[in-house]
């Protein structure tokens, strides 16, 4: 669960949405720390062959479809997302990865 100023976000309900958009072929919605709100709304999304996108249209589609803070405020295209050997999405990595990126405040 992701906790943005107070608000309560599953990560699952952000990834279904996400899903419906005709370029997103996986992702994986995560938290990453924010000074300001506690917990932003971050999605490593891989593409459909063919299919482009970008952040600001990921964004705004979730904000017309969903309440604007669950909307992501980081958006990542990745060519493939991190699976350990079952296939199950590591979204440890992602963070990890995401907090390497990000210099601390």
């Amino acid at each position: 669960m992701i906790n943005r100023s107070g608000f309560k976000i599953w990560p699952a309900e952000v990834e279904q949405l996400l899903y419906r958009h005709p370029a997103v072929k996986e992702v994986a919605v995560y938290a990453v720390p924010d000074a300001e709100v506690g917990e932003a709304v971050a999605a490593a999304i891989v593409l459909r062959d063919g299919a482009q996108a970008s952040a600001q249209e990921i964004t705004e589609y979730c904000r017309e479809r969903a309440a604007v803070y669950k909307a992501p405020s980081r958006v990542e295209f990745v060519a493939e997302l991190p699976k350990n050997p079952t296939g199950k999405i590591l979204k440890r990595v992602l963070r990890e990865r995401a907090a390497q990126a990000t210099p601390a405040a």
